[in-house]
């Protein structure tokens, strides 16, 4: 019997520029993804018209399109996020479909359809663990720049780690990340009455056990490794996304002067000499390089 591996594709909910969301897609594209669906939340965004790539599906997330879908717009964007997860899963278009945002790169350190196939029929979703980008001013401009990424450090038996690496820090890091440390998934379709979210899935109603992260897959998470851009949107997400659900960090962030901002980003999110060594002594440091531009250019996607 002949067995082949499954193919794998991409959902994404997208708001970002031009050149961000080409990246995106020819990474993934360059790294073997049967095909990439980017829904525009903002349905006049001329971006959208750059993308006439054979693997690559746009849809304009317009009034008409929210109402024909669901009968409204949902008010929060994670909410949209994961209406245009379940809609193109529903198609079941590919064996495997994964959820990622903009500022996410899968990064193997295996194949990825081989992974898929050695999951037990059982299984409905692989998790990849996340790692966060770190800023580096020394380095070229590469649209998502960066070489050094953090993993994260949470739970309690990482609390002296978190201590150890962050040092005053660390109370307002309570899971050794800025953003989320839940990872994000692929999933397997074809399964009833299942609902992909976020960072895992529902299924008839309750939620699925996601089993732990696959040790030779992970998730470079591009949160704020760019500074001017971390604090243009620095009160988006205390107010509406990732910061709101650490009471600590979001407390701390908005009383602090912008002298103190700058002292915690440098601290935290800079890819100092200390800041790498320590991170190093706690096995929590992961190098790459990814070559956005060029692989924008030879995947023809300029």
């Amino acid at each position: 019997m002949l067995h082949t591996t499954p193919q794998w594709g991409i959902c994404t909910t997208v708001k970002a520029p031009l050149e961000q969301v080409q990246a995106f897609a020819a990474y993934h594209l360059n790294l073997g993804a049967a095909h990439i669906w980017l829904h525009f939340d903002d349905p006049d965004d001329p971006a959208a018209n750059h993308f006439t790539h054979p693997q690559i599906t746009t849809t304009l997330c317009s009034h008409a399109y929210w109402m024909g879908l669901i009968g409204k717009r949902p008010e929060r964007h994670q909410n949209r996020q994961g209406r245009n997860m379940q809609r193109v899963y529903q198609t079941e278009a590919l064996p495997w479909i994964a959820h990622i945002d903009v500022d996410e790169y899968i990064l193997p350190n295996t194949d990825i359809p081989t992974a898929l196939a050695a999951l037990p029929p059982d299984q409905s979703m692989l998790r990849m663990a996340p790692y966060e980008a770190l800023h580096d001013p020394s380095l070229p401009d590469d649209i998502f720049t960066a070489t050094q990424f953090r993993a994260a450090l949470n739970g309690q038996r990482n609390e002296a780690a978190r201590s150890r690496a962050f040092g005053p820090y660390a109370p307002l890091l309570t899971s050794g990340v800025l953003s989320h440390s839940a990872g994000k998934c692929f999933f397997r379709t074809g399964l009833s009455r299942f609902e992909p979210r976020l960072h895992g899935a529902f299924r008839a109603g309750t939620r699925v056990p996601g089993g732990e992260f696959h040790p030779n897959i992970a998730l470079l998470h591009f949160h704020a490794q760019d500074p001017a851009r971390w604090r243009d949107r620095l009160h988006f997400r205390l107010t509406r996304g990732a910061y709101q659900y650490n009471p600590a960090l979001q407390d701390w962030l908005i009383a602090a002067s912008d002298t103190e901002i700058d002292a915690f980003y440098v601290g935290t999110q800079t890819a100092t000499p200390d800041t790498l060594h320590k991170l190093r002594a706690e096995n929590a440091l992961l190098t790459a390089t990814l070559n956005l531009r060029q692989t924008i250019a030879d995947m023809g996607l300029q």
